[in-house]
C-alpha cells in the first residue's frame, strides 16, 4: 500500500448558547412577570365579599396589559423604534392605569410593567423622564390607598424595583439576540481592513517586481535582433528577480498563516507513524494569542523535521505543559546523536531561535548525557486579562458606553433599592434600635457582596473563593435569625438566585428550593398563615429568579461580546489563510515558470533566435497573468479555468523536458469544483518541478460516480526506481502546497492522497464531489 497523506472535511460547530439562552431568558421573563401581576390579582380574589363579576374584571384588567408585554414588548424579534411601539405603550399604560378606579391600589403591578417598556422604547434622557412620570403616577397611587407611610414606602420602593427589573430583563434578554445575529459585523469590518492590508502588501511586494520583467522581457524581445549579450544579461537578470519574488512569495505566506498546534501534532503522529517511530503526545490545553500558537506550531514542525533527519529513531515524546506563566514545548527522541548537528538542521534551528527569541522565550536543542536528543522552547505567556470592554461598548452605534455605564448603574441602583425594600420592611416589624443596626448591618454587607463580586460579568463563579463567598453570604442570610426571630428580615432570594449562579445545576436547584420551603417553614412557625405563607415563597420564587436572570443575562452579554471579537479574529485569520493560500497557489507556478523559461531562452538564444523569441512571448504572458492574478487575491474573487490551466501545465513541463499525457474530462462541472481542481493541477505540476527528477507525467479528470478524480501521476520518485519493499518510506513534512491543496478539497467535502505506488510512481489524486 502506498504511503498516503490523506485530510477529509470535518464538521463545523454550532454556537447553541444564544437558543439556549433565549429559551431560559424567555421563560424567566414569563415566570416573573406572571408572578409580580398574580400578586395583585390573588389580592383581589382572596378578599371577603368580591364577587364572580368583579373577578372577571380584575382578570379582563390584567389580562391583555401582561400579553402586550409578553408578546410584544419581551419578544426580541419586535422593532421597539417605531410610531406602533409607542401607539403600543400608550395603550398599555392607559389599560395599565384604568384598574385604579374599580380596585384601588391593589394592581399597580402593572403600571411597573408600563414603566419598564418605556425604558426600551426611548432614549435615555426622554425614557428617564417617561419612566419617572409613570412611576410618580404610581406612588401617588399608592400613597392615596396605602393604610400607613411605612406600608406606602415599602411599596413604592417595590414598585420602582420591579419596574427596573422588567427594563434590564427585558432589554439583556434582546440585546443577547442582537449580538448573536449581529455578530458578523465586526467579523465583516475586520476582514476589510485585513484586504486592504492585503492589497498593499501585494502592491508593495509583486507590484514592482512583476512590472520589472515585464519591462525587461519586452527589452530583451528587442535586444535579440541587436545583441545577444546584453540580451543575456537581462535574462539573467528576469530570472533573479523572479526567483527571488518567488521566495519573497513564500515568505509573505508563511507570515500569513497561522498554523494549529493541534493539527502539527496529529501531522507529526502521522509522519512519525510512517517511520516507525512509537511516538507519545501529551499536549496540555493552554490559552495562547494566535501569534504564540502558530510560533508553537512552527518550532513543533521544525522539531519533528530534525527528528526525520536522524537515523535509528525508534521513540520520540512531544509534550506541551504550562507552569508560572510560561508555556514549553519538548521534544525528546533516542535517535543516533552527533557531536556536530547537521549544518541544514543547524540551520532552519538558528531561524526558529531567533523568532523565539522575539517573543521573549528560549530555545535549546542538542545531545543529552543519556543519549537523547531533545529540544526544549519556552515562551512567556501573555496575561490574558484586557482592559475592561463590555460588549456594549464592541457593539454597534447604540451599544454605546453610555449604554453600558446604563446598565451597570441601573444594576446597582435595583439591588439597592432590594436592599432599601428590605429595610422598610424592618421598619414594620420592630421599633427596636439593636434589631434595627444589625438588620442595617448584614443588608448593608449583603448588598455589597452581590454587586462587588457576584454581579461582576467577568468574575469567574465556579470556584473555591465563590463557594466560600456563597457560604459566607448564606451565614449573613440566616445566622440573625437567632437573635431577630420574629423580627428577622433578609435576603434569601439573593442566596436562591446566586446559588443557581455558582453551584452545579442539580446543586443549585436544590438549594433554590430548600431555601424557599426553609424560608416559608420558617414564616409559618412565626405564625404565618397560609396565604402569608404562599406569598412567601411565590416572592422568594419571583426575586430569585430575577436575581439569577439579571446576572446571567449580563454576564452572557460580556461572554457573546467576547464571543464576537473573538469570531472576528478568527474571520481575519482565515482570511489570512486564504490570502496565503491563493498567493501560493496563484503565483508560485507562474514566478517557476518564468524563472524556469528565463534559464530555457538563455540557453537557447545562440542556436533557435525564433523559439527564444517564442519562450520571451510566454515569459511576458505569464508576468502579466500573474499581474491579474495579484489583482484577483486582492479583491478577493477568483475563478480559475481548469482547460487554461491544463494548457499552462503542459507547456511548462514540455519546457523542462517532460514527456506530458493529458486526459481531462470536466464538462457541467459547478464553478467552485473547478477552480479548486486548477489549483490542484497548478501546485501539484509546481511541486513536480521543484521535488522531482521527472521523465513521464500524466495529467487527468475524470467522473467518478457522483465525483470527479484529479490524478497527477510522474515518474520522479528516488530516480524512477520503485522502493524497496523491507525499507519504509520516510515522508518529509508536508508544505504549504499540500496543505492549502488540502484545505481547498476538504472545504468541497472532498479527500486528497498523495504517496509513492507500489510501482515507484508519485501520485497526486484529488477526489470532489459534485
Amino acid at each position: 500500500m502506498p504511503d498516503q497523506l490523506a485530510v477529509t472535511a470535518e464538521p463545523v460547530g454550532i454556537d447553541r448558547r444564544p437558543r439556549r439562552a433565549l429559551f431560559l431568558a424567555g421563560l424567566i421573563i414569563t415566570v416573573v412577570f406572571v408572578n409580580s401581576c398574580l400578586f395583585g390579582l390573588l389580592s383581589i380574589l382572596l378578599q371577603p365579599g368580591v364577587d364572580f363579576w368583579q373577578g372577571a374584571l380584575a382578570v379582563l384588567y390584567v389580562g391583555p396589559v401582561l400579553l402586550i408585554q409578553l408578546l410584544y414588548f419581551s419578544r426580541p424579534a419586535v422593532r421597539l423604534d417605531t410610531r406602533l411601539a409607542k401607539g403600543v405603550l400608550v395603550v398599555q399604560a392607559c389599560l395599565a392605569y384604568l384598574p385604579t378606579l374599580h380596585f384601588d391600589a391593589a394592581l399597580t403591578s402593572l403600571t411597573t410593567l408600563a414603566a419598564g417598556s418605556a425604558l426600551l422604547l426611548f432614549r435615555p434622557r426622554t425614557g428617564w423622564t417617561v419612566f419617572t412620570v409613570f412611576m410618580a403616577a404610581t406612588t401617588w397611587i399608592l400613597w392615596t390607598y396605602d393604610d400607613t407611610p411605612l406600608g406606602a414606602l415599602f411599596d413604592s420602593v417595590t414598585a420602582i424595583f420591579y419596574a427596573l427589573v422588567v427594563y434590564l430583563l427585558t432589554w439583556l434578554a434582546r440585546l443577547v439576540t442582537e449580538l448573536h445575529q449581529a455578530r458578523t459585523e465586526l467579523a465583516r469590518r475586520a476582514v476589510a481592513e485585513q484586504r486592504l492590508a492585503f492589497a498593499r502588501d501585494l502592491h508593495d511586494l509583486l507590484g514592482l517586481s512583476l512590472s520589472a520583467i515585464a519591462l525587461k522581457g519586452e527589452l530583451v524581445h528587442r535586444l535579440l535582433r541587436k545583441s545577444l549579450d546584453r540580451a543575456r544579461e537581462e535574462l539573467a537578470e528576469i530570472t533573479g528577480i523572479a526567483q527571488r519574488t518567488l521566495s519573497d512569495v513564500r515568505s509573505v505566506a508563511r507570515g500569513y498563516r497561522e498554523l494549529s498546534l493541534d493539527k502539527e501534532s496529529r501531522t507529526a503522529v502521522s509522519l512519525l507513524s510512517a517511520s516507525n517511530v512509537a511516538v507519545r503526545v501529551d499536549l496540555e490545553q493552554v490559552e495562547l494569542p494566535v501569534k504564540l500558537r502558530t510560533l508553537l506550531a512552527k518550532v513543533l514542525r521544525e522539531g519533528v523535521t530534525n527528528v526525520l533527519r536522524y537515523t535509528g529513531v525508534e521513540h520520540c515524546e512531544i509534550t506541551v505543559r504550562e507552569t508560572e506563566g510560561r508555556v514549553a514545548l519538548e521534544i525528546v527522541h533516542d535517535g543516533t546523536a552527533h557531536e556536530d548537528v547537521p549544518e541544514e538542521t543547524a540551520e532552519s534551528l538558528r531561524e526558529v531561535t531567533a523568532e523565539v527569541s522575539r517573543h521573549g522565550g528560549t530555545l535549546s536543542a542538542g545531545p543529552e548525557a543519556a543519549g537523547k536528543w531533545r529540544l526544549h522552547a519556552e515562551l512567556p505567556v501573555p496575561d490574558q486579562v484586557e482592559p475592561a470592554e463590555t460588549a456594549l461598548e464592541q457593539g454597534p452605534g447604540h451599544w454605546s458606553l453610555i449604554d453600558a455605564r446604563n446598565v451597570q448603574w441601573t444594576l446597582t441602583v435595583v439591588f439597592i433599592l432590594f436592599g432599601l425594600s428590605a429595610m422598610t420592611r424592618a421598619f414594620m416589624l420592630t421599633d427596636d434600635g439593636w434589631s434595627i443596626a444589625l438588620i442595617a448591618g448584614y443588608l448593608t454587607t449583603l448588598i455589597t457582596l452581590q454587586l462587588s463580586y457576584f454581579a461582576r460579568p467577568n468574575v469567574r463563579l465556579r470556584s473555591r473563593q465563590s463557594y466560600a463567598l456563597l457560604f459566607v453570604q448564606a451565614c449573613l442570610i440566616f445566622l440573625p435569625l437567632i437573635p431577630l426571630g420574629h423580627a428577622w428580615v433578609s435576603l434569601p432570594s439573593l442566596f436562591a438566585g446566586t446559588a443557581l449562579l455558582v453551584l452545579p445545576p442539580l446543586a443549585g436547584w436544590t438549594a433554590f428550593a430548600a431555601t424557599a420551603v426553609g424560608v416559608v417553614l420558617i414564616r409559618i412557625g412565626y405564625g404565618t398563615d397560609f396565604s402569608g405563607g404562599f406569598y412567601s415563597f411565590a416572592s422568594i420564587l419571583n426575586t430569585g429568579l430575577m436575581v439569577f436572570g439579571l446576572i446571567w443575562l449580563l454576564r452572557l452579554v460580556t461572554e457573546l461580546g467576547e464571543t464576537r471579537k473573538r469570531l472576528a479574529e478568527v474571520a481575519v485569520a482565515e482570511e489570512r489563510l486564504r490570502f496565503a493560500r491563493d498567493l501560493h497557489d496563484l503565483l508560485g507556478m507562474s514566478l517557476s515558470a518564468i524563472a524556469l523559461k528565463s534559464e530555457l531562452t538563455s540557453r537557447i538564444m545562440d542556436i533557435d533566435t525564433n523559439r527564444a523569441s517564442d519562450e520571451l512571448l510566454e515569459i511576458l504572458g505569464l508576468t502579466r497573468q500573474a499581474l491579474a492574478d495579484v489583482r484577483s487575491v486582492a479583491s478577493g474573487y477568483r475563478e480559475l479555468s481548469l482547460d487554461q490551466e491544463s494548457r499552462s501545465a503542459q507547456a511548462v513541463l514540455v519546457a523542462a523536458d517532460v514527456q506530458v499525457r493529458l486526459e481531462i474530462e470536466h464538462e457541467d462541472l459547478p464553478a467552485t469544483v473547478r477552480t479548486v481542481l486548477a489549483v490542484v493541477l497548478r501546485e501539484g505540476v509546481t511541486n513536480v518541478l521543484r521535488h522531482s527528477k521527472v521523465e513521464r507525467c500524466e495529467i487527468a479528470v475524470r467522473r467518478i460516480g457522483a465525483g470527479v478524480a484529479l490524478d497527477i501521476v510522474n515518474d520522479g520518485v528516488e530516480n524512477g526506481r520503485p522502493p524497496q519493499a523491507e525499507k519504509p518510506v520516510r515522508v518529509e513534512a508536508p508544505g504549504s502546497g499540500i496543505t492549502n491543496m488540502s484545505d481547498r478539497v476538504a472545504g468541497l467535502g472532498g479527500e486528497l492522497t498523495a504517496g509513492v505506488e507500489p510501482d515507484g510512481r508519485f501520485r497526486l489524486r484529488a477526489v470532489v464531489p459534485v
